[in-house]
């Protein structure tokens, strides 16, 4: 059964727009993107004394379960170079699950919806260009009524899909 899920795509280190198309095309064969939101650059979160974020969501399908999923993604980042040296600090790639169907699930390793969903402007800023009616199954909330009750300052468009090419980084 196919699963519609919704990513978060986070770069800071070398070529962060690299990052993200990279990231973007090893996603295949286990998810399937349907739609990728524009790029924004995002001030850090958390541990400050690091470079801009670029960032990124994306609509995907995929027939993996949620665990599964999870593995998939880290090991995504581990192939790219990313290693955890300081919480919230600069990486290479951070890919996370944002929703998941209506799915809620809290596990040691895993939390469906995102744990930090509605209080982060750099996920929900690329979030409602892709899905601003989105409701979290927890809350009830849009993505769009999330994101304006968060602060925005200093998240800047970065980058936005061709029209006609939206599935193209280039």
């Amino acid at each position: 059964m196919e699963h519609r899920i919704y990513l978060a795509l986070g770069t800071n280190l070398g070529d962060r727009f690299h990052h993200l198309q990279q990231a973007v095309s090893l996603l295949a064969p286990e998810v399937h993107v349907r739609r990728i939101s524009p790029v924004y650059q995002t001030p850090p979160w958390g541990y400050l004394d690091q470079p801009d974020f670029l960032n990124q969501a994306l609509e995907a399908a995929t027939d993996l379960a949620p665990e599964a999923l999870l593995r998939y993604l880290k090991a995504i980042e581990k192939e790219m170079g990313r290693e955890k040296v300081v919480r919230n600090g600069p990486r290479i790639i951070d890919l996370d699950i944002l929703f998941y169907d209506d799915l809620i699930l809290k596990t040691e390793d895993l939390q469906i919806p995102h744990w930090g969903v509605a209080q982060r402007a750099f996920v929900l800023e690329p979030l409602a260009d892709l899905a601003p009616e989105l409701r979290h199954p927890q809350t009830g909330r849009t993505v769009e009524e999330m994101l304006a009750g968060v602060d925005r300052s200093g998240v800047t468009l970065f980058w936005r899909p061709d029209r006609d090419h939206p599935e193209r980084m280039e």
